[in-house]
């Protein structure tokens, strides 16, 4: 029912949603002085080339400037760099929202879309454990990164996370995975995602969807035990409800409340075929372990 993961992968190149440097507009604007100060002033070649220069001039100290502050991203992937926790907010008796300031209130994380990062703690054991992460923010949201964690009570992650509190540091590398998204690859994604793996499909959702130049639709079904189990639904209702024409999502519980209108029981067969579109070469069936090459991002930690 799932595309194999490997047919989702593509080259690790960075995938560039925008750029360019700014050469070409210094000789277009050289052109364009040449063209009317030259054809329709009068000045001489002397001036003209005295004011090509000057406008040389301020125009690759624009360059310079524009280049120095694009945002490199706060990451490294071969070293461990410490990111100073600055919120934590409790959504549900074992799920916490925590938001991590980057060096600067401009600073981005540098996380390319579908991939993901590593967090390293300690176990109840003092010992060190590391494990994947999707963050729930993307570069849009500058100067600072969330993740929604679910903490479960022998997971070794998990009490590091509990323990952690305002003004503690997380340990973090990244980007990881081979994953990568480009707008407009698929006309559609059919995306599966069950309890804590919702966070890399909200990710990539959510990059999607906000980027006004991609009309990729995604439908989603998300799959729990009880509703107080569904993460971040007020952000995905949001989505639904930003988004009705490009995304959908159905979600399916184990033990619904009396009054349920979604999916009851495990994702089925006939699930997939009503909620997720039908397969073809230009649609993308994902769920969270294609996204992360086999990882679970935030699963049982």
């Amino acid at each position: 029912m799932l595309t194999d993961g490997e047919n989702l992968w593509q080259d690790d190149k960075q995938v560039l949603l925008g750029g360019g440097g700014g050469g070409s507009s210094i000789l277009v604007l050289l052109n364009f002085l040449a063209l009317t100060m030259g054809g329709y002033m009068g000045f001489s070649e002397i001036q003209l080339v005295g004011v090509a220069v000057a406008a040389l001039v301020v125009a690759a100290t624009a360059a310079f400037l524009f280049n120095s502050n694009k945002s490199k991203g706060s990451l490294s992937a071969d070293s461990f760099k410490k990111f100073k926790l600055v919120e934590r907010q409790q959504l549900s008796h074992n799920v916490a929202k925590f938001k991590f300031a980057l060096p600067s209130p401009t600073s981005v994380l540098g996380l390319p879309i579908g991939q993901h990062i590593s967090c390293k703690g300690k176990d109840s054991q003092g010992e060190d454990v590391i494990k994947p992460y999707t963050p729930t923010t993307l570069d849009s949201d500058v100067g600072h990164f969330e993740l929604v964690i679910k903490m479960y009570p022998q997971g070794r992650m998990s009490h590091h996370f509990r323990e952690m509190r305002v003004g503690d540091y997380m340990e973090v590398k990244g980007p990881k995975g081979r994953f990568k998204y480009q707008p407009g690859q698929v006309r559609a994604f059919g995306m599966l995602a069950g309890g804590s793996g919702i966070t890399p499909m909200f990710q990539v959702a959510r990059a999607i969807l906000e980027n006004p130049h991609d009309t990729t639709k995604v439908h989603l079904i998300y799959a729990n035990v009880t509703v107080d189990d569904i993460l971040l639904k007020e952000e995905l209702d949001g989505l639904a409800s930003n988004y009705p024409d490009r995304f959908k999502i159905y979600y399916a519980l184990n033990q619904p409340p009396e009054v349920w209108d979604g999916g009851v029981g495990f994702v089925s067969k006939e699930m997939i075929q009503e909620h997720c579109p039908a397969p073809a070469s230009d649609i993308q069936k994902v769920n969270h372990k294609n996204i992360i090459d086999g990882e679970v991002l935030s699963g049982r930690v």
